[in-house]
């Protein structure tokens, strides 16, 4: 009988120990199928549409409007033509097509079609949806460590003669499934450090407005760029400086040490004295170090897909007369160094070889004349006359009207990246330059082609850094206000609610437009990639052009005094809810709904409050930000593995599976085991050694 009890007590020791590992291993297969796995797309918000998720390229039709789409009769006649002119129109030979359309009609007939065989054509490309921001969520806040796709400053910025403060509170989303930066009249006293003076100073801002950044979150490199947006302010109004654009993750935007002879360099192969001594990291380096190629030159070039500016001079007036474009218009443009050399003047048209080639513009566009870059020097440099560089901004003004203040129109930038072997379009037989392509409502606007920066000698070329997004609205002396300062103003100091003085300096309306906050609405930003071209990449840090470990090295250059790291971990719950509030309702109270999150009582005495904590896909304080991750990690941090211990190799899903499995047996089902056979042991060696063992009535020993 003991015997069979010690057996019967082993049975169920091992059937309980599978049992724990059984649950074990499910419970571990349901956490591996809420994370991410390489098949999902960890930046598409799960609320885009499905008829969004592919796009093709558009169309480069220079200077002529988008084709009028009329009704035609059985002759191909449109019945405008008819009405108008009272007659058919007589018919013509078929004219030989041509590449862009024709501005004068052709004068003689074509020849007969030839027997000569066309060159093959290839399926038109289809670029997938990498990234995607709806904002379709009201109350979302993006301070530093809320959001996995944005950060909001909380910042002064020392740029450009800024008149505001960067505060994260200035953006949020509204009940209408918009984004919105707000800017208004409001003061905000700063004491700390100017970037550019390098002085501590006690100052007041009496602008108060947002920047967004994916900095060191989400960057790209090459694919499409689309964005529905709405202006703030009014079209005739001066003063605001709206703007969405890229910029070179080695670059981050307001902290100026960051961008020292970083800004905006895209020379990768090119050694040449100038890119030696003012280019940071140049093509000269022949020593390999934070990651970095050895041999190529690295920097932040600029992309602007817009910068906006309001007002009442019209085309053919003022600083816009010799431009066929005035305000209000916006500025698209390429920044990038080294500059040229010579370069036509600001204000002046650019004489034969003094600008690029290979740029063409659309219908109500006009090249910049009126700003072509920038002089850089800085004052820690020893040597200005080898360090100082020139930048270059290769641009074009695009008319706007009042629509486009208010109402939502469509943004895109289309960058196809450079490439030594060639692009599938020429089947791989010669090196391509790339381009940059810009578009407002689907019609053409500008298109910047590699050929042309890599003709000028300088070194440039379009830019093949991981680039990541800006959104904001800046209100600077430099851009929308009056070009002359008016008789009797010191144009010193800018305040709505101040005296003559004060407000002397602004634009004519500027003030009044901003009793209300002037807010600058973004519906949806997405970015697409053709997934056949291995060129175009997800992640701040690729394996071609690496940023992660110089980051690392340089953090100071990026961070705020009194910061720790320049990005804060992203915090998933923990803000204070109400267990009272509407748990169906998508608000900060609720921890976003049951769908996002749930509102916790006291658990702990770290959390003496009720708490939110996220379902699996939402993160952010109060549960109302989507999560998001690179699906590919191109440049992993250092692991046991860099040092030279090589573990065991697993490869696949199941692979993972079977390691956590044995992990969990080993950590918590092995002590587990262990205890149980102890109890055995003892009870038999109990049995063995004549413990009094109790009988019941019936004999049966228990």
């Amino acid at each position: 009988m003991t015997r069979r009890n010690n057996i019967s007590m082993r049975r169920r020791a091992t059937t309980s120990t599978f049992s724990i590992l059984f649950a074990g291993a499910a419970t571990v297969l349901a956490i591996l199928i809420q994370f991410p796995s390489a098949c999902d797309a960890g930046w598409i918000d799960p609320d885009t549409p499905e008829e969004a998720r592919t796009v093709s390229p558009l169309k480069v039709v220079p200077n002529l409007p988008p084709p009028k789409h009329t009704k035609k009769d059985d002759d191909g006649d449109d019945d405008d033509s008819v009405k108008k002119h009272g007659r058919r129109r007589r018919r013509v030979p078929t004219q030989t097509p041509t590449f862009f359309p024709t501005y004068e009609p052709t004068g003689t007939p074509s020849d007969p079609p030839t027997t000569t065989t066309s060159p093959p054509t290839h399926p038109e490309r289809v670029y997938d949806l990498v990234f995607s921001d709806e904002f379709n969520t009201p109350h979302r806040t993006f301070a530093d460590g809320s959001d996995p796709r944005w950060t909001a400053l909380d910042k002064n910025d020392y740029t450009n003669d800024a008149q505001h403060y960067y505060s994260s509170s200035n953006a949020r989303t509204d009940e209408n499934g918009h984004l919105v930066i707000k800017t208004e009249a409001a003061d905000t006293t700063i004491v700390g450090f100017n970037d550019v003076t390098f002085e501590k100073e006690r100052i007041q801002k009496h602008f108060t407005s947002a920047m967004l950044q994916s900095w060191n979150k989400f960057c790209f490199a090459g694919g499409i760029m689309e964005a529905d947006i709405s202006l703030p302010g009014e079209h005739d109004v001066g003063g605001l400086w709206p703007a969405f654009w890229l910029l070179g993750n080695l670059a981050r935007h307001t902290y100026v040490g960051s961008s020292e002879h970083v800004w905006p360099w895209a020379s990768t192969s090119k050694c040449t004295e100038k890119s030696r001594n003012a280019q940071l990291v140049s093509a000269c380096d022949r020593v390999q170090h934070y990651g970095l190629h050895r041999g190529v030159g690295r920097g932040a070039p600029e992309i602007d897909v817009f910068e906006v500016q309001a007002g009442k001079v019209e085309a053919g007036h003022g600083s816009f007369l010799k431009m066929p474009v005035g305000q209000p218009f916006m500025s698209s443009s390429y920044q990038v160094a080294p500059g040229r050399l010579p370069r036509p003047g600001d204000g002046w048209w650019p004489a034969p070889g003094q600008w690029y080639n290979n740029l063409t513009g659309g219908m109500n566009t006009s090249l910049n004349i009126a700003f072509y870059g920038t002089y850089n020097h800085f004052r820690d440099d020893t040597n200005p006359a080898t360090q100082d560089y020139w930048s270059d901004a290769i641009s074009y003004n695009r008319q706007l009207n009042e629509s486009h203040f208010g109402k939502f129109h469509k943004y895109r930038l289309e960058w196809e990246l450079p490439s030594k072997n060639g692009t599938r379009e020429n089947d791989y037989k010669e090196e391509t330059f790339g381009y940059i392509r810009w578009f407002v409502d689907d019609e053409f606007v500008l298109e910047i082609e590699g050929e042309g920066l890599n003709s000028s000698g300088t070194g440039g070329e379009i830019s093949s850094e991981p680039m990541y997004m800006l959104l904001n609205t800046a209100v600077s002396s430099q851009w929308g206000f009056p070009e002359k300062c008016p008789a009797m103003c010191p144009c010193k100091t800018y305040d709505c609610r101040g005296g003559f003085q004060e407000t002397c300096g602004f634009s004519e309306g500027f003030c009044s437009m901003l009793r209300r906050p002037a807010e600058y609405r973004i519906n949806y930003i997405r970015v697409y990639q053709d997934k056949d071209d291995p060129k175009q990449k997800v992640g701040c840090s690729t394996k071609e052009r690496p940023t992660r470990k110089f980051i690392e090295a340089h953090e100071k250059k990026y961070m705020q005094k009194g910061d720790i790291h320049p990005l804060k971990p992203i915090q998933n719950g923990g803000g204070s809810c109400s267990l009272s509030a509407n748990a169906t309702a998508p608000m900060p109270e609720s921890c976003g709904g049951i769908t996002r999150g749930t509102c916790m009582r006291k658990t702990s005495n770290s959390k003496p409050y009720p708490h939110c904590r996220c379902e699996v896909g939402w993160t952010g304080p109060h549960c109302l930000n989507p999560t998001g991750y690179d699906d590919v990690i191109w440049d992993p941090p250092e692991t046991i593995e860099d040092l030279g211990f090589a573990g065991p190799s697993v490869r696949g899903g199941m692979g993972i599976l079977v390691v956590v499995c044995s992990l969990v047996a080993i950590l918590f089902v092995a002590p587990l085991v262990l205890k149980r056979g102890r109890m055995i042991q003892w009870r038999s060696r109990g049995d063995r050694e004549g413990y009094t063992r109790v009988r019941s009535a019936a004999g049966a020993e228990y």
